[in-house]
């Protein structure tokens, strides 16, 4: 679907004509430069690859480095495909939050913040085993068992238990666009969307 690529700003809340205080998510959506338009006919796909914010070159390998010179446009700091625009588009072209109105409904994704390595307690909501008055000593937090005795002895894939947590791709879908700022190119969403402050998420329709 459409979309276009931001930076999260961060969180606040905006009063709605009722008077509800509504909690959303700020976005810096755009403007999203088109680098790149693929068609049925030659890709065998219909596509527009979209580029956002700015890379210094020498950050970029020979074939990057070949592409933008041949376009004669900046580097993009991060490069995404989108499908099924409405408009034609052509290289060069900027793109921005006026594809999306008020009350839509959007998917955002989004890398999640990294907690490190975490016990099963604070990955999985965990319980914790026995209690103090039990002898357990320093095994409040510990999973428990996590395998079998004689048959089939060995731990089935998938087990809960501790490991590295956050730090992957998250989409968060059916968010609604509450407000937007044409001038400042910054849409708010209403609810939380992944990534820290200052990530970069993207936003279909």
């Amino acid at each position: 679907m459409p979309g276009l690529l931001g930076k999260k700003i961060g969180m606040t809340s905006i009063f709605s004509e009722e008077g509800n205080s509504i909690p959303v998510t700020a976005v810096k959506l755009g403007p999203c430069v088109v680098l790149e338009v693929k068609t049925n006919d030659k890709d065998g796909y219909d596509s527009v690859k979209l580029g956002f914010g700015e890379k210094k070159e020498k950050q970029l390998n020979k074939p990057e480095l070949g592409f933008y010179k041949k376009s004669g446009l900046n580097p993009a700091e991060v490069v995404k495909e989108f499908r099924n625009f409405d408009e034609e588009y052509k290289v060069g072209d900027v793109i921005n939050l006026e594809i999306f109105d008020i009350g839509d409904e959007i998917s955002v994704s989004g890398k999640s913040i990294g907690k490190g390595f975490q016990g099963v307690m604070r990955r999985h909501g965990f319980g914790g085993v026995g209690g103090t008055t039990h002898g357990q000593k320093d095994r409040l937090r510990a999973p428990g068992s996590i395998g079998q005795s004689s048959w089939p002895s060995k731990v089935f894939k998938g087990t809960r238990m501790a490991g590295r947590t956050g730090g992957k791709r998250i989409t968060t879908k059916n968010l609604k666009v509450v407000k937007m700022d044409a001038e400042n190119n910054i849409i708010f969403i209403k609810g939380a969307v992944p990534g820290s402050i200052n990530s970069i998420v993207e936003i279909n329709k």
